[in-house]
C-alpha cells in the first residue's frame, strides 16, 4: 500500500497510508496520527476532512458531476421517478418491475400516520414553523415504531418513514394554516398524493397538474442525497452513538433547517422579495454584491462544492422555464429572479467567479410557482433528501469496526488557576 510520510519538528514522524476511491480520489489515513505521535490534526468546518467512505453519492465540483450509485443526476431526473430513486439510495440497485411495484405498493399501505398523532399536531401553535413540527414529529414515531434489530422490522421501518414523511409535511402546512388535515389516498402516486394532501380542500374536486408532479418529481430527486454535507453528516454522527432511525433523522431535520444549508433556498426568496420592493430594482444588488464592505450577498449564487456549475441547477433552469410557461404565472418575485439570473450570467464579474445560479436559486422559483409557501421549502428539501439520509444511516451503522465519531479540538482556554472565594475574585 502506498503511503505519505510525515515529519513533526522534533523528530516524531508517522506513516500515513494512502486510501483511494474507485474514482481515483485521494485519501491520507490519519487514523494512527495521534496514537503514534501525540498530535492531531486541525481543519476547521473539516473542509479537508474525509469522515468516513461511502458507496452512495459521488461529487466531482470541479467538473460539475453528481452521480448516485453510479447513476448521473442527469439521467436520473430525465427518466426516473423518486420512489425509484429511493430504492436506488437505500437498497443500492434501480429496481426491476416487480421490486418496483412492492415498493411502490409499500410506501402506499404505510402512509397514514396513528390517530393519536393529529393531538400533537393540536398541541403546536399556529405560528410554529413547519419544519419545528417535522423534526419533532419524525422523532416521535419512535414511540409508535420502536427499533428492533430483525432485518424485516428495520426495513418495514423505512418504509414507514418514507411513506409517512410526506403525510407529516402536508399535515403540517394544513396546521400552518388552520386547515383541516387531507388524508392520503391510496390510488395516486408519490408526489400526486403529496399535492393532494397540500392544496385539496374537503368536498372539492383537486385537479393534479402533470407538469406540477413532473416539476416537483425533479426537486425531489435532485435533492435526494449530496454526500457528507452538514444534516448527512449530523445522521452518520447520532447514528455512530447506537441512536435508533427516527431520532437520527430528526436530528438532521434540524441541521437542515439552519439558513446556511436547507434554508437557503428559503432565504432566495426573501431575497427577491427585498429587491422587489426597492425602486432601485436588480442592478443596484448586483453593484452591492461586487463590493465586499457592502454586507449584502447575492443569494443562490455560487457553491462550495462546485467550481463551475452546479448541474442540478441546470435541469432545474429548464424544469422552471417549462413550469411558468404552462402555468403562465404572473409574480413580480420570479420577473425579479429572471432579471437577476440573466445579469449574473452576462456580467464579467460574476462568469470570472463562477458564481452561477445553484440549486437553491432554482428550486425556491419552481416552489413559489407551485404555491408552496417560502416556511415550507426547507420542508420540502427534507422530504427529497429523506432517502438520503437513511442510506447512509445504513451506511454508518453497518460499517464494519464503526466506532462512535468523537472528534478531538485544540484548547484555547485558560490554563490552570486557582478557585478564589467570592469577595477574593
Amino acid at each position: 500500500m502506498a503511503e505519505a510520510k510525515l515529519h513533526l519538528a522534533d523528530d516524531r514522524h508517522v506513516d500515513l497510508p494512502i486510501t483511494r476511491g474507485t474514482e481515483d480520489e485521494v485519501g491520507l489515513d490519519i487514523s494512527r496520527l495521534r496514537a503514534d505521535t501525540g498530535a492531531i490534526t486541525l481543519d476547521p468546518s473539516l473542509g479537508n476532512t474525509g469522515a468516513c467512505t461511502s458507496a452512495i453519492t459521488y461529487i466531482d465540483g470541479e467538473k460539475g458531476i453528481l452521480r448516485y450509485r453510479g447513476y448521473a443526476i442527469e439521467d436520473l431526473a430525465e427518466n426516473s421517478n423518486f420512489p425509484e430513486v429511493c430504492h436506488l439510495l437505500i437498497r443500492g440497485s434501480l429496481p426491476s418491475k416487480s421490486e418496483r411495484d412492492d415498493f411502490r405498493t409499500r410506501m402506499t399501505r404505510h402512509t397514514l400516520v396513528h390517530e393519536d398523532m393529529k393531538k400533537f399536531f393540536e398541541g403546536f401553535p399556529p405560528s410554529a414553523h413547519p419544519m419545528a413540527i417535522l423534526c419533532a414529529m419524525v422523532s416521535s414515531l419512535s414511540a409508535y415504531y420502536p427499533e428492533d434489530d430483525s432485518p424485516e422490522e428495520l426495513d418495514l421501518n423505512i418504509i414507514r418513514l418514507l411513506a409517512k414523511a410526506k403525510t407529516l409535511a402536508a399535515f403540517s402546512f394544513k396546521k400552518s394554516i388552520g386547515h383541516p388535515f387531507i388524508y392520503p389516498r391510496n390510488d395516486l402516486g408519490y408526489v400526486a398524493n403529496f399535492l393532494r394532501m397540500m392544496f385539496a380542500v374537503p368536498a372539492e374536486p383537486y385537479d393534479i397538474d402533470p407538469v406540477v408532479v413532473d416539476a416537483l418529481n425533479k426537486l425531489l430527486i435532485l435533492h435526494a442525497d449530496h454526500e457528507q454535507n452538514c444534516s448527512t453528516t449530523t445522521v452518520r454522527t447520532v447514528c455512530s452513538s447506537g441512536a435508533n432511525l427516527f431520532a437520527s433523522i430528526s436530528a438532521g431535520i434540524c441541521a437542515l433547517w439552519g439558513p446556511l444549508h436547507g434554508g437557503a433556498n428559503q432565504a432566495v426568496i426573501e431575497m427577491l422579495d427585498r429587491i422587489a420592493v426597492d425602486p432601485d430594482g436588480c442592478e443596484k444588488y448586483i453593484n452591492l454584491a461586487k463590493q465586499k464592505d457592502s454586507g449584502f450577498r447575492l443569494m443562490g449564487f455560487g457553491h462550495r462544492v462546485y467550481r463551475n456549475f452546479d448541474p442540478r441547477a441546470l435541469i432545474l433552469k429548464k424544469s422552471a422555464d417549462a413550469l411558468l410557461s404552462k402555468l403562465g404565472v404572473d409574480d413580480p418575485l420570479l420577473a425579479v429572479a429572471q432579471k437577476l439570473e440573466e445579469a449574473a450570467l452576462s456580467d464579467d464579474y460574476f462568469i470570472e467567479r463562477k458564481l452561477y445560479p445553484n440549486v437553491d436559486f432554482y428550486s425556491g422559483i419552481l416552489y413559489r410557482a407551485i404555491g408552496i409557501p417560502t416556511d415550507m421549502f426547507t420542508v420540502m428539501f427534507a422530504l427529497g433528501r429523506m432517502p438520503g439520509w437513511i442510506a447512509h444511516w445504513l451506511e454508518e451503522r453497518n460499517s464494519p469496526g464503526a466506532r462512535i465519531i468523537r472528534p478531538r479540538q485544540i484548547y484555547t482556554g485558560a490554563t490552570a488557576r486557582p478557585w478564589l472565594p467570592i469577595d477574593k475574585r
